[in-house]
């Protein structure tokens, strides 16, 4: 199958899927998230009642002027409910999509720190929080959690995007494993922190399909603003059929203005277009961040993504050098700074990293400590063998 049909069967299953959903958002508790629209679904379903009251003789407008009025309003929330529907359409493929991409690991559950070699072999779906696995070289590590023994080195490539592997040990700032990434070296007891459900790839799904997206700054003020509107509007309304039935009592006829005509003439006024697609437009923007590969965590970051012009990604320790250098050396009492930054510099000689070569630079250009060996320093490394 060729990349258009397939790009064509996407569209075409994402517009079936828009359509059941615009039906789906007809729900009461679906449509109060929404003030505006929400008015017009109440007043789409009295002209709906006023029309099959029509049929039964009891009717202020034409049975026919009634269900017109009706259709046109149904036609506007269906419509508000599609404009949503196909926003949040690409977003919930990119989710069927990592769905698609998340798989059950066998986890290596074990009672306790102590107990390694007692393994029960489990679905990392079924792991709890506090409970205690062990993984090692070669095995992909089933659930978010924390290092609580042990030393290894990890790829995290398909998480961060560093292609480097990094070390994970117990204690300190590197306890934190990601679950879907994989043990190179060595072993590590990991204790689960996440129930099922909220690990890293859960939350970045929900995030995709806009379960948990939020309204942008602009949204809740513009939101505001219509339900102002909205409800002066309806006053203008009410106020309007009040005045024709006391000017129709004195001139002695009936009623001319119908409650269809008030309904319409209400809908009119309110801004239902803006309101209907109001909510799309956040998640239209987060759509088309998705399809750059980028996600927005707040709806103010997808305002704030309007105004880039070029948007510059840091690869761990490439453009941050200038950020993340040594600049000074402070001694603790009683030692001298000058033997400071020759210790610096010797346990700075083997690290590639940015900061390490930057404590051996500046360790040079503050005290003239050219780089050295172990050799230099008359240090032996012995091999004791037992």
């Amino acid at each position: 199958m060729s990349t258009k049909q397939k790009t064509a069967f996407a569209d075409r299953k994402m517009l079936g899927r828009a359509i059941k959903d615009s039906f789906v958002k007809l729900s009461p508790k679906t449509q109060a998230k929404n003030p505006v629209m929400f008015l017009v679904f109440v007043a789409a379903i009295l002209t709906s009642i006023l029309w099959v009251v029509s049929l039964f003789g009891l009717k202020d407008a034409p049975s026919g002027y009634t269900l017109a009025i009706a259709v046109i309003l149904w036609f506007t929330v269906l419509f508000a409910n599609f404009a949503e529907a196909i926003a949040e359409g690409r977003g919930k493929a990119q989710a069927d999509s990592l769905r698609a991409s998340r798989k059950d690991v066998d986890a290596h559950k074990i009672p306790s720190v102590s107990e390694k070699d007692s393994v029960t072999v489990v679905q990392s779906a079924l792991l709890k929080k506090g409970e205690l696995v062990i993984v090692k070289a070669g095995e992909q590590i089933p659930a978010d959690g924390e290092v609580v023994e042990g030393a290894a080195s990890v790829d995290e490539s398909a998480i961060t995007g560093e292609s480097a592997p990094v070390i994970r040990e117990a204690g300190g700032d590197r306890s934190a494993v990601t679950g879907g990434t994989t043990v190179l070296s060595d072993w590590i007891v990991v204790r689960v922190t996440n129930e099922a459900g909220e690990s890293f790839l859960d939350k970045m799904i929900a995030m995709v399909e806009g379960a948990a997206r939020k309204k942008t700054p602009n949204e809740i003020a513009l939101q505001i603003f219509l339900v102002a509107l909205s409800i002066i509007f309806i006053l203008v309304t009410v106020s309007l059929y009040t005045y024709s039935i006391f000017s129709a009592r004195l001139a002695g006829i009936e009623n001319p203005t119908s409650v269809t005509t008030l309904v319409a003439l209400l809908v009119c006024l309110a801004p239902t277009t803006i309101g209907a697609l109001l909510s799309a437009i956040g998640i239209a923007g987060m759509s088309r961040l998705n399809q750059a590969n980028v996600l927005a965590m707040s709806g103010r970051a997808i305002e704030a993504a309007g105004d880039v012009d070029t948007l510059m990604l840091d690869k761990t320790g490439t453009i941050t050098l200038g950020n993340r250098q040594a600049s000074e050396f402070i001694p603790v009492d009683g030692v001298d700074i000058q033997e400071l930054a020759d210790a610096a510099q010797l346990s700075s000689l083997a690290d590639e990293t940015p900061e390490g070569r930057s404590v051996v630079v500046l360790a040079k250009e503050q005290f003239g400590i050219r780089g050295r060996s172990l050799q230099d320093k008359n240090m032996h490394l012995s091999l004791i063998h037992i």
